[in-house]
């Protein structure tokens, strides 16, 4: 499916608030506000202003106090015009914050929303904020591929004929391994049932700028979208928007939701790199993704004489499915099928200088964005063809999902229930039938194996223990040695 390209942003003051932020940091001011380092800690301590000197508020930095200036409103406003969207929000919290702000602008606390279980732990946790109860849509794994590939429609379909109906769909897409579900058909189905869609879309915030790059999801009819543009976009980490529109969303809602878990001390460099990056693809981002998707497709290249065909995943691999199945930007190394270790690669390259964004024993994912060149791709490329040459091979292991796409919950109570409910700490021989109360995630990609509210069982216990040892981090674990497990001390249904 070809992108739309917007392109909506005029040519002039077209980044209203990065402007901003660099007048004030070239104005001599003798600010008397907080933040109290006053971007003069040089004068103090040369290592820590390095760091803190060049960081600027948004109230009485960028702006006044009293924000009479108006760019980040003005900011805000541009950006909802490239996505076709009613209203927009710049955060400093990540799409954490984003994605807990849509969980708290829809229903009431008790209603049901339709979740896709390879959600990111931040929306979970947003369901306890809200009090909302997850009518769970599992992750569709391909039979061809190996690949997890997103909600089935059929899932959605029967997820809002059960009653309650529920008051939103809420989806993750693109995954973490860059594959996405058949977006336009799920809105279709839950907008017939008049249920807005919101799009967890942190992974995707590139998508609408390349006709080979998948559109953005307000582009193929979401209700709401949350980005991070410090993940694929160049933008300072922690930088996020939230975009909607209104049609099946209040405003008023979505604004109180934004600002009850918002920071009221916004950090202006954060803000402006917002702004700046949205303005530079809107000028100049096919011209880089064209860059990136080079990059990509010639390292794939260089890397199948070392690897079977099967373990580079392009987008003609779910060409099966139709178009827009897989972000092409994506590099995926999968090593199961050449008997490697993910994990000793993984050492290797750390040795070199070099990281990824994931590792396990069976895949291995580098981030290519359009800040690299042949220069650093070349350099991991150099490593991977090291490390691939001297790593032991064992036999083939078939294409096996990971644990984060097979999760197929036994709920007792509902998220927040658990969250907030008595428990006690037991040994981990005795956790199976437990409900949990604890959030257990291999990070990353950060997709709950294990969710408040839900039932341990001997499986689980050995696939977490078994991911534990070979030395992914299973992350938020109370006890992260596994030798014990936080449980609910109430055991009975309340769902």
């Amino acid at each position: 499916m070809k992108a739309p390209l917007h392109g909506r942003r005029p040519p002039l003051d077209s980044r209203p608030l990065l402007d901003a932020f660099l007048a004030a940091v070239r104005n001599d001011r003798a600010p008397f506000t907080v933040p109290g380092h006053k971007g003069r800690v040089s004068r103090l301590d040369g290592d820590l202003g390095a760091v803190v000197d060049g960081d600027r508020p948004l109230s009485g930095g960028i702006d006044t106090v009293k924000l009479t200036g108006g760019h980040l409103a003005a900011a805000e406003r541009l950006a909802a015009e490239h996505y076709g969207a009613d209203w927009c929000r710049f955060s400093t919290g990540g799409t954490t914050h984003t994605n807990q702000a849509l969980c708290l602008s829809v229903g009431q606390p008790g209603d049901v929303v339709a979740v896709s279980r390879s959600l990111h732990r931040s929306v979970l946790l947003g369901l306890v904020l809200a009090g909302l109860k997850p009518r769970w849509l599992p992750t569709t794994v391909d039979r061809q591929s190996g690949l997890p590939i997103g909600t089935d429609v059929r899932a959605l379909e029967a997820a809002l004929v059960a009653k309650p109906t529920p008051k939103a769909v809420l989806l993750t897409e693109p995954g973490y391994l860059g594959t996405l579900s058949d977006l336009p058909a799920l809105v279709a189905v839950a907008h017939r049932a008049g249920v807005p869609v919101l799009v967890d879309q942190a992974w995707g915030a590139h998508f609408g700028f390349h006709p080979e790059v998948p559109p953005h999801a307000l582009a193929l009819g979401a209700d709401a979208l949350v980005t991070s543009v410090h993940k694929m976009l160049p933008g300072y980490s922690q930088a996020s928007l939230v975009c909607a529109r209104t049609t099946r969303l209040d405003v008023g809602r979505l604004e109180r939701a934004f600002e009850a878990t918002h920071t009221t001390s916004p950090a202006g460099s954060i803000l402006a790199s917002i702004d700046g990056a949205l303005d530079l693809m809107e000028r100049r981002g096919e011209e880089l993704l064209s860059s990136v998707l080079t990059l990509v497709r010639e390292t794939r290249a260089s890397l199948r004489d070392l690897l079977p065909a099967s373990s580079l995943p392009s987008e003609a691999t779910l060409s099966h499915l139709g178009e827009g199945r897989f972000d092409p930007t994506r590099l995926l190394c999968r090593l199961g099928p050449a008997g490697i270790d993910g994990l000793l690669v993984e050492r290797m390259l750390l040795e070199e200088g070099v990281s990824l964004e994931l590792a396990d024993r069976d895949t291995l994912v580098p981030v290519v964005t359009m800040a690299d060149d042949n220069e650093s791709v070349g350099r991991l490329l150099g490593a991977l063809e090291r490390a691939l040459q001297r790593v032991p091979r064992a036999e083939a292991r078939p294409l096996v999902p990971a644990a984060s796409w097979q999760v197929r919950p036994d709920t007792a109570m509902t998220p927040r229930q658990a969250f907030f409910s008595a428990h006690e700490t037991v040994p981990a021989e005795l956790a199976p039938g437990r409900v949990s109360v604890e959030l257990v995630a291999p990070y990353p990609p950060g997709i709950p194996v294990l969710a408040p509210g839900e039932r341990i069982t001997a499986e689980l216990l050995r696939v977490l223990r078994n991911l534990a040892a070979e030395g992914v981090r299973v992350a938020f674990a109370a006890d992260p040695s596994l030798e014990s497990f936080q449980v609910a001390v109430e055991q009975r249904e309340q769902l």
